[in-house]
């Protein structure tokens, strides 16, 4: 009889271990979490970079719609947290790594070059432009907007103030002002540009000093959300807005069945693999 307990004990005993060990198993397998942007391609965007370092492979042909649906494989299980863009330096220490924005990054005190773990190249394919609504492309004010943020001093500002955070991708910057636009007849009048708060009303600074030499007034309102800007440019409220890439447009028009167009690319901010809790990316493949 004591030998027939002391056998059910050991079998008691070994399986207790055995439990004990799946369950660490199970705790360490199941990766690092990442937060990445919740928005269309931007989303899209934060997994391309990752995939790029061989994080992650995504489905063929996913391209810039992809969420975290399309992830097929996932060697070093990683948990994807999706949060939304301007609110993922905040949450940043809660997990292992973080992908943001350059803006959102800069809004929250960091050098995209200097605090995160890796960045993206300067595509064009993800530049910043300068969009109104289908129709109003060769009025005046416009045509008067985009040569001033397309100026010498609008990229010589991006290059002194950024220091590479945000890059420049205008090509043979101008003096500020176009030569088939009639400026006198503007003379007095107010373009009006809904903005990010950074880097894009700091540069619509700089163009309305342009702007203000010819008596034109730019008048920016800053919106941290990334639908108000298209609505207010689509309903004829502010002429024209600046915070997006075409990417996102071509998404948000077909999304809404709005009417807007790029006039203008002007930035690039690279977007960045920040730590959290983590202070190195080696921690992913450990």
């Amino acid at each position: 009889m004591k030998k027939i307990l002391s056998l059910v004990l050991t079998t008691v005993l070994a399986l207790s271990l055995i439990l004990s060990l799946s369950a660490c198993g199970s705790s360490a397998s199941k990766g690092l979490t990442i937060a990445v942007p919740n928005d269309t391609t931007n989303e899209a965007r934060a997994l391309l970079l990752l995939q790029s370092k061989g994080y992650i492979k995504l489905k063929d042909g996913v391209g810039i719609t992809a969420t975290v649906k399309d992830i097929a494989e996932n060697p070093y299980n990683l948990t994807f947290k999706e949060v939304e863009a301007a609110q993922i330096p905040n949450i940043r220490q809660d997990v292992d790594y973080a992908v943001i924005n350059s803006n959102f990054a800069i809004s929250a005190g960091l050098n995209p070059v200097k605090d995160s773990l890796t960045i993206e190249g300067s595509s064009s394919a993800y530049g910043n432009i300068l969009a109104v609504k289908s129709g109003n492309e060769s009025t005046d004010k416009i045509k008067a907007l985009v040569a001033a943020l397309s100026s010498k001093q609008v990229a010589d500002f991006i290059t002194g103030k950024y220091d590479g955070a945000v890059v420049s991708v205008v090509e043979n910057p101008g003096n500020g002002f176009d030569a088939s636009v009639n400026y006198d007849a503007l003379a007095g009048t107010t373009i009006t540009v809904a903005a990010s708060p950074t880097p894009h009303a700091d540069i619509l600074k700089v163009a309305a000093e342009v702007l203000a030499q010819k008596n034109v007034t730019l008048k920016t309102v800053e919106y941290t959300d990334y639908v108000q800007p298209n609505n207010v440019v689509e309903s004829g409220e502010l002429d024209a807005n600046y915070f997006q890439h075409v990417p996102y447009l071509d998404d948000f028009n077909a999304q809404n069945g709005t009417h807007i167009v790029s006039v203008a690319t002007i930035h690039v901010e690279p977007m960045g693999i920040y730590g959290g809790k983590q202070t190195s990316l080696d921690s992913i493949k450990k």
